[in-house]
């Protein structure tokens, strides 16, 4: 059986921890989507097309992951590429919440679709995309929480600061 799964989000920018669930899920579905919300109301610091190509290039070494923007709801997105699974990533007890409730809209609106979650390791739990914009903005060491092109690009983002 060849299960197509979507793994949406902002990514602003990808970091390491996403990149530990897209492994993952590369070795348990035939095909990972990642699907770079346009998400606006969030002000993100890359645009949607620097967002999409960060995660692309992280992500390259896996031979079944495509990467796309999206600005749709997420389960027309999802019908749209033939997925059947939604994949959320859960850091803490404190992402439950909020992730249970749209899990259960996304199974209102497309009851076909299946969301599953995954947890990271406990050097992942601690990443978040906001968490490492804000100590790079303040010229902290974050090469190790990212990917070295996103790295660079953080560099080059915040040096005019």
């Amino acid at each position: 059986m060849q299960i197509i799964v979507i793994y949406p989000g902002t990514f602003d920018p990808i970091t390491n921890g996403h990149l530990d669930l897209v492994a993952r899920a590369s070795r348990l579905f035939h095909k990972v989507i990642i699907a770079v919300a346009d998400n606006a109301g969030k002000a993100p610091l890359f645009s949607l097309e620097e967002r999409v190509s960060l995660a692309k290039q992280a992500a390259a070494s896996h031979t079944n992951v495509d990467v796309i923007g999206f600005g749709n709801l997420l389960v027309d997105c999802a019908r749209q590429h033939g997925a059947t699974v939604i994949l959320r990533g859960l850091r803490a007890v404190s992402d439950f919440e909020y992730e249970f409730q749209m899990a259960g809209m996304n199974r209102n609106l497309a009851p076909e679709l299946e969301t599953l979650f995954l947890t990271p390791p406990e050097q992942y739990t601690f990443i978040s995309s906001s968490v490492i914009k804000s100590i790079a903005q303040l010229h902290g060491d974050i090469s190790s929480f990212v990917p070295e092109i996103v790295y660079q690009q953080l560099l080059k983002k915040f040096s005019q600061d």
